[in-house]
């Protein structure tokens, strides 16, 4: 206890009794000239202030004006052109989905399409609302009887039925 003591008297700056002090601002000598000898001859190079050729070709200073363009009327198109797309008829069909799943369809508000399948798997649901084609992004649902988990408004586009229905019937076209 006594060795402790002695310490804290003896040696007060490393046992923390020192109070910081105020940061030092660079002395204003540190920015002067600088004389190097530069070789075995002892001739001098100095470094000088810096002239006007540090400065960027055009840069802003405080007589700097700025003038708008002028704005110039352009004779250009003011709308989109439209193509002339043929006609689906029968001759477009999709090709054959590798199988087909029929069952129950939920929601759910992931903003996804889960289902039992590989993610990226291009799928095609389809209810008594219609159609629409999506790709897998989620794994799900757990449920057996359950073939595909959708994002809320993908669910009521497919099952065309009330806000308050729960699952719907879909078929599940794989590609």
């Amino acid at each position: 206890m006594l060795t402790a003591a002695l310490a804290l008297v003896a040696l007060p700056g490393l046992a923390g009794s020192r109070a910081p002090g105020p940061i030092e601002p660079v002395p204003a000598g540190a920015f002067q000239q600088l004389t190097i000898l530069a070789n075995d001859v002892r001739s001098t190079v100095s470094i000088g202030s810096l002239d006007a050729a540090h400065a960027s070709e055009g840069s802003v200073t405080a007589e700097a004006t700025f003038v708008e363009p002028v704005t110039t009327d352009r004779s250009g198109p003011t709308s989109r052109a439209t193509g002339d797309q043929p006609d689906t008829g029968v001759s477009s069909i999709r090709k054959s989905p590798r199988y087909t799943l029929t069952g129950f369809a939920t929601f759910y508000d992931n903003g996804t399409t889960a289902m039992r399948l590989p993610r990226g798997t291009v799928v095609v649901i389809c209810g008594d609302g219609g159609c629409i084609e999506r790709v897998v992004n989620d794994y799900g649902p757990q449920k057996p009887s359950r073939v595909v988990d959708l994002y809320r408004p993908d669910f009521f586009d497919v099952c065309g039925c009330p806000w308050f229905s729960g699952t719907t019937t879909v078929t599940v076209y794989v590609y």
